[in-house]
């Protein structure tokens, strides 16, 4: 069957997606919010408000469904790292750079949360918190959880970074920030870049001596963790929880 204008079989064009601005006004992201508030916004449109425009073939919804699915929801993008957000489509670096602040500042207002509580319920709360710290890093970090009598945390340090073995990571500076903040016990971490948690040798020589200069000054090291962006494994048998 031949087409208006003499063209057989082809393929008719397919329609451009449509345009935030071409929805209907009270399902735009922006005035749905004025209108309704920001709970009634999914988190898709909520992270269409901060990527703002699109690019050809993709409005900013589309771009933050994306997000979503590339990251596994919510939690996933707020554990993924900058460099993770480089390679998405629509966005540019204006737009990494304002979407990171805002992850950047979730992590901070999750982090003042925990520290008016007793130390994590589960497994899992701290877990999260670990990932949420140090496991997107490209980096190795050596970091402390300060807890007082009670496990309530006093405060969370990234004391060293590189390459982190016995001679990096200084037992004697771990113990004289455990004094100077009153610490009684602590929670010692630290990330695998690699993406593997599993321990390696000097990982567990580094606990034993950091365990060994602890309990000289009566502060308990209740558990060493290995951290990777998606893995915490408890590596010095301790029994924290």
């Amino acid at each position: 069957m031949a087409l208006p204008g003499g063209t057989q079989g082809l393929p008719l064009p397919k329609q451009p997606p449509m345009l935030i601005k071409d929805l209907p006004a009270n399902t735009r992201p922006r005035e749905k919010m004025l209108l309704q508030g920001a709970g009634a916004l999914s988190n898709a449109e909520l992270l269409a408000l901060l990527i703002r425009s699109g690019m050809p073939g993709r409005n900013a919804l589309q771009i933050g469904q994306e997000l979503l699915e590339q990251f596994g929801g919510l939690s996933g993008l707020l554990h993924a790292g900058s460099q993770a957000l480089c390679g998405i489509k629509g966005l540019g670096p204006a737009k990494r750079a304002e979407l990171g602040a805002v992850i950047e500042l979730a992590k901070r207002a999750l982090a003042e949360e925990l520290r008016e509580k007793i130390l994590f319920s589960s497994e899992k709360e701290l877990s999260d918190y670990l990932r949420m710290q140090i496991g997107s890093r490209t980096y190795e970090v050596f970091a402390v959880l300060f807890l007082d009598s009670r496990q309530r945390l006093i405060t969370w340090e990234e004391l060293f970074r590189g390459s982190l073995t016995q001679a990096s990571v200084y037992p004697r500076e771990v113990v004289v920030r455990a004094l100077a903040l009153n610490a009684s016990a602590v929670v010692l971490a630290h990330n695998h870049p690699s993406g593997c948690a599993e321990p390696s040798l000097a990982d567990q020589t580094l606990t034993r001596a950091l365990q060994a200069a602890l309990n000289l000054v009566d502060v308990r090291v209740l558990d060493h963790y290995v951290v990777t962006a998606n893995q915490t494994l408890s590596r010095a048998g301790l029994g924290m929880l």
